[in-house]
């Protein structure tokens, strides 16, 4: 059986979240949708998975709504549900960043969507910097991305800080997962003070979801916060696995260096 994936982000004012959580949860139960919504007053963050039909229902629903007529929707098909229960939660931040004035709602960087992406970072006047944390880069990242050696995004703006004087007068590319983390990055970067700074927009879910591996750059697969664990061009699950002691990604067959661990598949009947 396939289940239907969405996920999906929003930076605006979200003056109602008690009442807006309410409303979600009991519209996903209604529909047999899991999965994980943060609501926040800077906005929303999600990803959530059923039946086509009944998804579908759902995000119709949810764009009714005019804070969230104009969602970028990154969509995937899945054999087995990537997620155990729903959760929708109120958060102080839909991604935890920890400098409330770095807001994409007032300001952001420029979007580059993933058709022209590929020209943007082959420019060798652009840094490119991977805002995810080290385990999810060694699953997988563009060539030459540099990363910040991160355990938390709440670690990216001193990865900045330390990194000024590189960066200063560069024309300075960032990405994520979804989009939602680089986009904050390049909020906090104009902030700072930085002046050209670009973000791929929809991140690297859509990008996976619209380049051709024949065309694209990306090497390796993206690691997802789900049962999936990682998925690879097509947005199909790839084959990174977790170690079953420290939960660190790991390649197909590869032992865990740090635990001596064997790696494990999910466990569909988790699910």
């Amino acid at each position: 059986m396939t289940y239907s994936v969405a996920a999906f982000y929003k930076f605006v004012t979200i003056a109602d979240g008690q009442a807006l959580r309410g409303q979600l949860a009991e519209l996903c139960a209604r529909h047999a949708i899991i999965g994980t919504i943060l609501i926040a007053p800077e906005g929303i963050n999600a990803t959530i998975a059923g039946h086509a039909k009944e998804l579908g229902e759902v995000l119709a629903q949810i764009a009714s709504d005019a804070r969230f007529c104009d969602l970028d929707i990154k969509r995937s098909e899945c054999e087995t549900q990537p997620f155990q229960r729903l959760k929708v939660k109120l958060k102080r931040e839909i991604v935890t960043f920890g400098v409330p004035s770095a807001n994409p709602a007032v300001q952001a960087g420029t979007y580059v969507g993933a058709t022209d992406w590929n020209t943007l970072i082959a420019d060798p006047d652009v840094v490119l910097i991977d805002t995810r944390n080290t385990y999810e880069v060694k699953v997988g990242t563009f060539p030459g991305a540099l990363d910040p050696k991160t355990q938390s995004f709440g670690q990216f703006p001193a990865f900045v800080e330390s990194n000024r004087d590189a960066l200063a007068n560069k024309k300075v590319a960032m990405f994520c997962t979804g989009g939602i983390r680089c986009e904050k990055a390049s909020a906090y970067l104009l902030q700072s003070g930085f002046k050209n700074v670009y973000h791929l927009k929809g991140g690297i879910l859509k990008y996976l979801e619209t380049v051709p591996p024949e065309k694209s750059l990306w090497q390796g697969e993206c690691f997802v916060f789900d049962e999936r664990v990682a998925l690879q061009h097509g947005v199909t699950q790839g084959g990174t696995m977790l170690c079953s002691n420290c939960g660190a990604p790991l390649a197909e067959g590869e032992a865990c260096a740090t635990c001596t661990f064997a790696p494990t598949a999910p466990d569909p009947s988790a699910a």
